[in-house]
């Protein structure tokens, strides 16, 4: 009793390969499930030597760990969350942490620190990215909490996590859901590349007629350069892969109804809260829910119709279409992770997380579904300007995309032409020409709501508000 140096509610594949990486580094680990198949096969996954048990009793599990006890819950979010700490709570003791490694909405992370400081437990939200094979061999962690608490839990996340450069991708974060907080709006970028990469995907195939081949072999070779990341890097993968039935790549023989769990969804309505334009992790959020009405699509496929040829291009030209595609997707992705990095930035303030953004990046780099090689460029830049608002007002990073520019402006206008939805680098475009915008046109809109509700406008001759009336 009292000898285990961590333990894990819920023995899915998250929870079990957690452990198993745990007990890989010398760490004594304990999983807790009511399914007592899962319980009892933990320990025969273990190597020989290793300190691994799985029980089904909440008592003697708490027990098994050594105090001040580190456990965390690996469960689905919303109530089971609150469910597993009822059930833990008759035997936790004052200094026990708890830490909720799912996906879970900031707010409810705030309320359980709130709820468990009341009885001297700490609380902590972390996220967790790199999927099973991550878990297994290295996540990117993202930690949320109480710093001193943190103590107890660094030298395990710290061995057990992605390394790049030696370096653990792995840090405090910040006070309260601060972890949470960071790991949502991860999703909501990984929302953003996502949908630009399958945009890329289809314009070059319906647009410009690229076969499945040259398709595949295009992100493979782009997986070379800077566009180094771990999503062109599956994108290569899937799109080689043969369905074993048919013999056809499976990529077409899969359906376009995308699916979501809601991050992205959070990501969106937090920024419109905090009044931080994302709008390429917006339109990814409208896209998934746009492929739902496929019925609809394909009426509208037949009515609303737009007439374009796709023209037959030689190797030369194939080949320089390929770089400015691969520069307008720089641009583009460049332009998703600076929303992204800029809500966290106004986030930090409002919440009272104290984020350090270049630990931000520096943890992003290796383990997690957005690790890429441009992380490295944002961990430099916030390492120069720490309270950088924006990434893009590194005089690095945005020279690289005033040198881009042209490409994208090029295949948007491309996209339109042949009638291929490109919303992600339209809505990439419209932000950067926004936001270097040193004058916009919402003094109209401002002389408008007055108009019509005395909102009341200011004045750029004068301070103050003022309210005329107009008619």
């Amino acid at each position: 009793m009292e000898s285990f140096d961590f333990g894990i509610v819920g023995l899915g594949v998250m929870g079990r390969n957690l452990l198993l990486n745990m007990a890989d580094h010398q760490f004594a680990v304990a999983g807790l499930d009511l399914d007592a198949a899962k319980a009892n096969s933990l320990e025969s996954e273990a190597d020989t030597g290793q300190r691994v048990k799985g029980t089904t009793a909440p008592e003697e599990f708490v027990k098994l760990i050594k105090r001040p006890r580190a456990i965390m819950l690996l469960v689905p979010a919303g109530n089971p969350v609150d469910a597993a700490i009822e059930t833990l709570l008759p035997y936790l003791e004052e200094g026990d942490i708890v830490i909720d490694g799912g996906n879970t909405y900031f707010p409810d992370t705030d309320r359980r620190v709130a709820s468990l400081a009341e009885k001297k437990i700490h609380f902590f939200g972390m996220g967790i990215s790199g999927g099973e094979k991550g878990a297994r061999f290295g996540p990117s962690m993202m930690p949320g909490g109480d710093k001193k608490a943190y103590e107890r839990l660094r030298p395990i996340f710290e061995a057990i996590a992605a390394k790049v450069d030696g370096e653990p991708c792995v840090a405090y974060l910040g006070n309260g859901s601060a972890g949470n907080y960071v790991k949502m709006v991860h999703n909501g970028i990984e929302y953003g590349i996502m949908q630009l990469i399958a945009e890329t995907y289809d314009l070059l195939k319906r647009g410009y007629a690229f076969d499945d081949e040259t398709l595949q072999q295009t992100f493979e070779e782009w997986n070379q350069g800077e566009l180094q990341s771990f999503l062109i890097e599956i994108t290569g993968e899937v799109l080689k892969k043969y369905d074993d039935e048919t013999g056809q790549r499976l990529i077409n023989l899969i359906s376009d109804r995308a699916r979501a769990k809601g991050t992205g969804k959070w990501t969106s309505q937090n920024a419109m809260d905090l009044q931080v334009p994302i709008p390429s992790i917006d339109v990814a959020v409208n896209m998934r829910d746009i492929s739902i009405y496929k019925e609809e699509r394909i009426q509208a496929a037949e009515q609303l119709t737009w007439d374009y040829t796709v023209g037959s291009i030689d190797a030369n030209e194939k080949s320089a279409l390929q770089e400015k595609v691969k520069n307008a997707f720089y641009f583009a992705m460049i332009t998703i992770y600076a929303q992204g990095l800029a809500q966290l930035h106004v986030a930090s303030k409002t919440y009272d997380y104290g984020l350090n953004l270049e630990e931000v990046a520096k943890i992003w780099r290796g383990g997690c579904i957005i690790r890429a090689l441009c992380l490295e460029d944002f961990r430099q830049a916030y390492k120069r300007t720490a309270s950088l608002p924006n990434i893009l007002l590194d005089k690095e990073i945005g020279r690289k995309l005033v040198d881009r520019q042209a490409d994208l402006r090029a295949i948007v206008k491309e996209a339109v032409d042949k009638g291929i939805p490109v919303p992600a680098f339209m809505s990439s475009l419209a932000y950067f020409d926004a936001y270097r915008s040193a004058t916009l046109p919402t003094n109209l809109i401002q002389a408008q709501r007055d108009y019509f509700g005395a909102h009341l406008y200011e004045r750029t001759d004068k301070p103050g508000t003022f309210h005329t009336q107009w008619d």
